[in-house]
């Protein structure tokens, strides 16, 4: 499954690496560049 995360603070970020970590695609999107990186 393709998942999109907008915002990557505590929540979203863990959230995504979870759905990673279940085989999925994800990508997170936030306005702070830093956090993404």
């Amino acid at each position: 499954m393709k998942v999109t995360i907008f915002g990557s603070g505590y929540v979203g970020l863990v959230t995504g690496a979870c759905l990673a970590e279940a085989g999925n695609h994800v990508v997170c999107v936030d306005v702070d560049a830093g956090k993404i990186e």
